[in-house]
Formats: C-alpha cells, structure tokens, sequence
C-alpha cells in the first residue's frame, strides 16, 4: 500500500500543528506508525490522500451513522447554504431541532445548542452547580466526557490512550473539585457521597462507555445510582455524546430504562458538522442563563448548517425507525462473524457490543470497568490495527476505542471486514 502523499502531509503538518494533527488519538501514537490523511468519504468507505480505499468505522467516531455523505444530508446542507453560513441571531430551526429532540428522549424537556461535547459536558456540570448550590461532582474512571479542566482527571479516550491520566496545567483546584468513582461499582459511588455529604453537585457517567473500549453500564448499578441522586439531591447526568441517537433513537437511557436528569449530546446530532448539546428537566435547565443565573454562551451555537444537517439526521431517525433493526442486524452479523473467527484459532478475546458500537479487546476474560480494559494486550492491538489497515479496514488508532457500524455498511463490507479479521489475528499471533 502506497502512502507516500500521507507521510509527506504528515512531515509538513508536524511544522505548523502540535504532534502534526488537531486531536491527539489521530497521531496513531499508540498503535505505531503514521497517520493516513484522508481526501474524502462516500457511504461506507473514505479514501487517502493516495487514493487508497478503507472500509470505515470509525465514521468520524460515531457522527456517520448514515455512512459518509448522505444524499439527504447533503441536500439539507446546500439549502442551508444558500441561505447563509451563521447569523448569530435565533433562527426557526434552532427551534424545530431543540423540539425534535425532545421529541425523541423524553428525559429532555429544554435543551441548550452548543458547539461541541466538550462545551456540552462543561456546561452541565456548571448548571448542576448552579442548580444545586454545591460544588464537587463525582466522575468514573475510564469514562471520557471531553477535555475540560475538571474532567481531566484519569481521563478515558486520548488521554488514556496516550498514557496521560491527568494532564499538566490542570490545577490542583479544579482536581480536588473532581471525585472518581469506580464504573459499575455502586458501593465506590456510595463512599464518596457520604464523605463528601451535602457537597455534591453532580454524578456524570456514560451509561454506555466508548472511551474504555464499549463497556456497557449494568442496569442494576443504574437504578441505584438514580435512587442514591434522588436520596442526596444530586443532579445525574448522562453523557450520551456518543451514544445518543446511534444506540437507539433514545439513546442509551432507553435501553436502558433510566431517566437523567441531565443529558449531553454531540455528534450525531450534527449530521456530521461539529455540535454538541445538553438538556433536561425544565427547572434545571432554566437556570441556564438568560432564564436564570448560570452563565453559558456560545457566538456560534445553533449555527445554521449545523442545525439544518442535524435536524435532517434526526428527522431521518424519527420517519425511520427500521435503521436500528438494520444497525443491530448488520453488527451482531459482525460481531459473529469475530467471535467464529477467535474460536477458529483458539482464543477467547473479550468482546463487547451495545448496538452499533462494538470493541474487541486483547485478553481473555471479561471487560466490565477501567480495571479490567487495561490489561488489554495494546501492542498487540497495534500489530492487528495496522495488518487491518493493509487489508482496507480502517478501525480506532486505539484500544480504547469503539467500533462503529453505519447503515451504509453491506453484506460486502461486513464479509470483506471479517475476513480480514481472520487473516490478521493469524498474522499477529503466528
């Protein structure tokens, strides 16, 4: 495989931008090599800068659950264009889209656009302590909820990845503020908030985490967590940044049959353009400033071509229900077709799946918490990333990562993937 033009966009990248990419897990660092510099997209598959082929799913971790470039996506995103590219005034779709969200996870009565998850994250911890008048929050090791000073404390995703757990110029204040908490481990939940009585403001968790590999929460160790928040009149939050709308057209708190009491969004709801929201109970959210006293702001925040993508996505969801049974066809077809493939060569590598999202770890007992994901074999991750690679197969630079399944994916793409599979375990454990 030639990739001569990506290293030497790398090369020249590396000059101008930090680590030659602008979010760290691109960089490949963990998985060795350099990174492919991708020219476009189309349904399941993007092309590099060489004009190589790669079945994706990644699908811009987790935005593309259409595949790239969606005709009704894009149909939505010229319309919007021609009316122009941002105002900075209120539009009517930022209302249409704030209704349809609701709409579609009951949990939510306001919600408040945003640029990013990050913004989205940020900003409901700030509302949560302006709601509740108390300031420390609780966190789960090996949940990733953006990059935020106070989140960066043990951090999943990037930050994991890359061996950073806390990172420097996050102060010591913003770090005794954060408690962490053990994901699935009720009691570990429990210990902090009766130490810590009356001063905690916040629960965040992703129910469904994608920043440890896929490690979906137990449904019991939900429902104490939402008794534990009513007992102690602390705000649960959700962050569905990832899995909002790509699990089920609830989210994961449908699956799961818990309601939040705040929610954070991203990603799908941007159609594929940068987004992020967060909502729920209406006397919460009315704190939000200019309602009430809790300031948040954002110049470009409903921008126009971002709603108009987003409300298409969304809308699509509401008018097609059948997707999730396609999502969840397509991906237990995959997840199968991996598991026949480890059984063929003897080995019983832990495999997680919720939906469309999926990880496939390096070790061979099972992935319930942070504990347990990073014993995963990470090299041995690296050697399979890149024998996938040369096959075509574009998964997460990263361990930690989950795997995405769009609606674009075929019976083709699927076969070729777990084909590959195959090959590249052989190749790896030879």
């Amino acid at each position: 495989m030639n990739t001569t033009k990506s290293k030497q966009l790398f090369e020249k990248a590396k000059r101008y931008i930090p680590g030659g990419v602008n979010s760290p897990v691109r960089a490949f660092k963990s998985v060795g090599g350099e990174p492919i510099f991708i020219e476009r997209g189309s349904g399941s598959k993007f092309y590099d800068a060489d004009g190589n082929e790669y079945i994706d799913y990644i699908g811009s971790w987790g935005p593309h659950l259409f595949g790239h470039n969606p005709p009704f996506i894009k149909k939505a995103l010229a319309e919007a264009f021609e009316k122009g590219t941002s105002f900075g005034a209120p539009t009517e779709l930022e209302v249409r889209m704030a209704q349809l969200i609701t709409e579609l996870v009951p949990s939510v009565e306001m919600v408040r656009m945003v640029n990013s998850g990050t913004e989205a994250t940020m900003s409901a911890i700030r509302t949560a302590r302006g709601y509740t008048n108390k300031e420390k929050f609780i966190k789960f090791e090996g949940c990733y909820h953006g990059h935020a000073d106070y989140f960066l404390i043990k951090a999943g995703s990037g930050a994991l990845t890359l061996g950073v757990p806390t990172s420097p110029g996050v102060t010591k204040g913003n770090a005794a503020d954060t408690l962490l908490a053990d994901f699935n481990d009720i009691e570990s939940v429990k210990k902090l908030v009766y130490a810590n009585k009356n001063n905690v403001a916040a629960i965040i968790i992703e129910p469904i985490a994608g920043n440890m590999g896929v490690v979906k929460a137990d449904e019991s160790f939900l429902v104490e967590l939402r008794n534990l928040c009513n007992e102690e009149n602390i705000v649960l939050i959700f962050d569905e940044v990832m899995t909002g709308f790509r699990v089920a057209a609830g989210g994961a708190q449908e699956i799961l049959g818990i309601k939040p009491d705040l929610t954070t969004f991203g990603k799908i709801i941007g159609g594929g353009l940068p987004v992020g929201a967060f909502g729920g109970k209406r006397e919460i959210m009315e704190m939000v400033a200019p309602a009430g006293p809790v300031y948040q702001a954002g110049t470009l925040s409903g921008n126009p071509l971002a709603m108009a993508a987003g409300y298409a996505a969304l809308s699509y969801i509401k008018e097609h229900p059948e997707i999730y049974v396609q999502l969840e066809k397509s991906s237990i077809y995959l997840e199968n077709g991996f598991k026949e493939n480890l059984k063929a060569i003897g080995k019983n590598y832990a495999m997680n799946r919720v939906g469309s999202m999926m990880s496939m770890f390096f070790i061979e007992e099972p992935v319930n918490d942070f504990k347990s994901a990073v014993k995963s074999d990470t090299a041995l991750y690296g050697k399979y990333f890149h024998e996938m690679l040369k096959r075509g197969i574009y998964l997460a630079p990263a361990q930690f990562e989950a795997l995405f399944i769009s609606t674009a994916h075929t019976k083709e793409d699927l076969d070729k993937t777990i084909n590959a599979h195959k090959e590249s375990l052989v190749a790896v454990l030879k």
